[in-house]
């Protein structure tokens, strides 16, 4: 087992390019911080770093396993700080990723709360459709609707049931009538979808055991789930919208739940993240206190 140190050298001679650099940064000799870097290469039996007396760079194997090493010395860290902190508020930074509609309308308020309660933690916000890469982008989270993919994520189910739901404002109903069945949809103006330059076109319905897909037109479409959000209740079609975006604007009318004797496509709901040393203390509270909204909201 490499020592933490061992560890510590790796990293910061990777990010300065530079074995001085990095025993400086760590009060080493550079002989010392040699010997630590070779010591972690020998255990591993591979080269982490390409040495020339005038350059340094990562070796492909080296790129692979830094991103492992930055994570077991973060989860060590926030080791460290759950013990030193027992009793004590949470702290540090959550780097957060969520759809827009539910981010805006949902999701701000909730972490007014969350902050509130643990005014020691740092707020991050990403608010984009398009899925952050937990790899690449400045999240280290990210809630998501959907059945996960991306079998190397860790996902932590918030509502592990929800669904979509068809709806209308009741000025639309009013003007165009209520459909009774999926197929009646294709009689109305719908209110698309866009993902990754995809309209969604098809809707699925469940009943039972009978599953029936429509193929849904309309005028109106976009790739940002809260304008879809918005032409429903501008009153200018139906849309088929995640039950979270729309809880609170059925709970109030503005919305109408549609074909309520069907099941709309299952959307399970996940709090998602790299790997599973990243689910520190902070994501934990954080996913307790998600479920926990949620589910006051879906049930209200």
């Amino acid at each position: 087992m490499s020592s933490t140190l061992d560890l510590e050298v790796f990293v910061r001679t990777a990010d300065t390019a530079s074995l001085s650099a990095a025993a400086r940064s760590l009060n080493l000799t550079p002989a010392a911080a040699s010997i630590a870097l070779k010591r972690l290469e020998t255990r591993l039996g591979i080269r982490l770093l390409a040495r020339s007396t005038r350059s340094m760079r990562l070796t492909e194997e080296g790129r692979r396993y830094l991103d492992s090493v930055r994570i077991a010395l973060e989860a060590l860290s926030e080791g460290e700080q759950a013990i030193k902190q027992q009793g004590q508020s949470l702290s540090g930074l959550l780097q957060l990723a969520a759809p827009s509609d539910f981010g805006r309308n949902v999701l701000l308020g909730w972490l007014d709360e969350f902050k509130l309660e643990h005014p020691n933690i740092r707020l991050q916000l990403l608010l984009n459709d398009s899925n952050a890469d937990l790899f690449r982008d400045t999240v280290d989270i990210a809630l998501r609707f959907g059945v996960p993919r991306d079998s190397s994520l860790v996902a932590l189910p918030v509502v592990p049931g929800h669904q979509r739901i068809a709806c209308a404002s009741p000025d639309y109903l009013a003007r165009h009538g209520t459909p009774l069945t999926p197929a009646d949809l294709a009689q109305h103006s719908t209110l698309r979808y866009m993902r990754r330059g995809q309209a969604n076109n098809t809707w699925y319905f469940r009943q039972g055991a009978r599953l029936q897909e429509v193929e849904v037109m309309g005028d109106y479409l976009s790739d940002d789930g809260e304008i879809v959000r918005r032409w429903a209740l501008a009153g200018h079609g139906i849309a088929y919208k995640a039950n979270l975006d729309i809880a609170s604007d059925i709970q109030a009318g503005r919305l109408v739940p549609l074909l309520t004797d069907w099941q709309g496509e299952p959307t399970p709901f996940n709090l998602m993240c790299p790997h599973r040393l990243q689910v520190s203390e902070r994501v934990k509270v954080l996913h307790g206190f998600l479920q926990a909204r949620c589910q006051a909201l879906l049930s209200a």
